[in-house]
């Protein structure tokens, strides 16, 4: 998610505002001096000149606010009509998608490369097949998660059916970032047409390359009276929090979500909000120090750095730090050689405002660096850089970093690590490297997180039968696999009773005039009653047929010898 600002979620003039989601403020350069800041005011927009809606590029002409208003309007009245909700349409979206990405592969990876000079390799494995396989197993599931469910009944409703509908919600706004700006936007966008829900998608302007192809090849394949692109900035995103919108799933940093989470809680719409905040590492003197350094340094300095669960910082002995140092040089230079620079395989930064927010923290750091500081503004490239010996109060450690700067933090033990991690904001995901199974569940058991990925890093998003998503300021719900679908689909309970006169028989104690024997026979029909634990049943069942084959074997034996 794109790195943290300094703004306030809100200001006294208004009851919302909304900034530039994906353009941050230096703090880390200089107080920020909030009459600087672009501030949108939603409840007052400006009418500025139309633009294009269908997105064949990105310009710097903006829509009137109608035009955001129409295509959302558009966006309803589609869903209205009952076009999103059948399985078959909704099959065929998906497929249609999934030859979109197919035919579309090498579009993908060149708009990567021309965004974030994205390798070949990561942008096939972390975007361009990552969404293939996450929509191949939607469609291969489908039917199966949108069947109604049907839970257990209790004594009382033996009789009746008691079933749980799988609604979409009706039109959801997808906000995507600019750090992976296609499968942040096209995964959770594949999961709310799954559900059955118009889609209103808007790419982030930063990654104009990117944008510029959802814009262009969306419409292409997708019904584009269900699936809407709306390209542009702030303004844009400003006008879209003014509509009504029956589920947001927002992608960013934590105070813009909060903006996001303000501007939905005037027409109570209930939201994702996949954030970020700086996820630690701990490490202990158990572990194989040439695997642990690579599979960190990989993990951080993927996409360079600019990745939502990235390690943001190191927690480990002095003793630990020092194997990590040497272990590093060796990985780094294997990697990247003698000049980083020239390496094929490191992306860049996505732009000169994020670079300016970065060169900072390194020059702040200057003393401090043990491998890496070297940076080339005109190239937007920051070499990977390790910080050691470093301590809470320093400005790498005020905000996610979302760069290739991996600061250590020196501690004592794991009680000290779960101290220092437990004393700031919840992470989206914590890292712990350590062969001690005591040390894990201490971990484990004291401190609190999106997730967990223990002795590697990434690679539990991989794992699309664990949901993926915050806590706290790191985020509000989660999706992945059928989480995505569960995230866009609203939980319908349904009762269904029939006329049977034994039915109205048994409930006919509720009508008045009310009597304590109607009462007590009400209260004994609703009573919970539990049978006797089945968990033990297949053991059992197990032990009586090793039993009888036992007791066979030997019959048989029997017979032989007696023959």
């Amino acid at each position: 998610m794109p790195a943290p600002t300094g703004q306030d979620a809100s200001a006294k003039d208004s009851d919302v505002h909304v900034i530039d989601i994906d353009t941050d403020v230096d703090q880390v350069v200089a107080p920020i001096d909030k009459s600087d800041i672009p501030v949108i005011h939603i409840d007052k927009p400006k009418q500025v000149n139309a633009g294009n809606m269908n997105g064949t590029s990105i310009t710097n002409l903006k829509p009137k606010s109608t035009s955001v208003a129409e295509a959302v309007q558009k966006a309803r009245d589609t869903y209205n009509r009952g076009v999103t909700r059948p399985l078959k349409w909704r099959l065929q979206q998906l497929k249609n998608l999934l030859r979109m990405y197919e035919e579309n592969r090498n579009a993908m990876i060149e708009a990567l490369h021309k965004d974030l000079r994205r390798s070949k390799m990561e942008a096939v494995l972390l975007e361009v097949d990552y969404l293939i396989n996450d929509l191949k197993n939607t469609i291969h599931n489908l039917e199966k998660w949108a069947k109604p469910e049907k839970p257990e009944k209790g004594f009382v409703n033996m009789l009746d059916e008691v079933v749980i509908y799988n609604d979409p919600y009706g039109v959801v706004l997808v906000i995507g970032a600019w750090n992976y700006p296609l499968q942040l936007l096209l995964l959770p966008m594949s999961g709310a047409i799954s559900a059955g829900n118009a889609v209103i998608v808007k790419p982030s302007e930063l990654a104009s390359a990117c944008a510029a192809f959802v814009a262009e090849t969306l419409p292409k394949y997708l019904d584009s009276d269900a699936v809407i692109v709306v390209e542009g900035g702030p303004q844009e995103t400003t006008e879209l929090l003014q509509q009504k919108f029956d589920y947001i799933f927002f992608t960013g940093g934590t105070s813009i979500g909060k903006i996001i989470y303000e501007a939905a809680v005037k027409n109570l719409t209930p939201v994702t909000l996949e954030l970020g905040g700086k996820s630690p590492t701990y490490i202990d003197n158990t572990v194989d120090m040439m695997v642990t350094a690579k599979r960190i340094l990989w993990g951080k300095f993927i996409n360079s750095g600019q990745t939502c669960i990235a390690p943001d910082y190191v927690l480990c002995t002095k003793e630990v730090q020092d194997k990590f140092i040497a272990a590093a040089k060796k990985v780094l230079n294997e990697w990247y050689g003698t000049d980083p620079q020239k390496s094929p395989d490191l992306a860049r930064i996505i732009n000169s405002r994020h670079f300016s927010r970065l060169q900072a923290l390194v020059d702040a750091s200057k003393d401090k660096i043990a491998i890496g500081g070297s940076y080339d503004a005109n190239d937007k490239f920051i070499e990977p850089t390790i910080l050691t010996n470093v301590v809470a109060s320093d400005k790498i450690m005020q905000d996610e970093i979302f760069g290739p700067i991996l600061p250590i933090v020196p501690i004592e033990n794991a009680f000290e690590a779960i101290q220092f991690i437990n004393e700031r904001e919840k992470p989206l995901v914590l890292y712990v490297f350590s062969k001690s199974k005591q040390v894990l569940s201490s971990i484990v058991d004291n401190t609190s997180s999106g997730g967990m990925c223990v002795n590697d890093t990434m690679m539990h998003m991989g794992v699309e039968t664990l949901p993926f998503g915050g806590v706290g300021a790191s985020g509000i719900g989660a999706y992945h696999g059928k989480k995505t679908f569960d995230t866009f689909t609203h939980k319908k309970s349904c009762l269904i009773k029939n006329f049977s006169p034994i039915g109205e028989k048994l409930a006919s104690g509720r009508y008045p005039p009310y009597t304590d024997g109607n009462l007590n026979f009400i209260t004994t029909l609703m009573r919970k009653r539990f049978g006797p634990s089945l968990k033990f049943v297949p053991y059992l069942l197990a032990f009586a047929l090793g039993a009888g084959v036992s007791y066979g074997i030997f019959a048989w034996q029997k017979m032989n010898s007696e023959e």
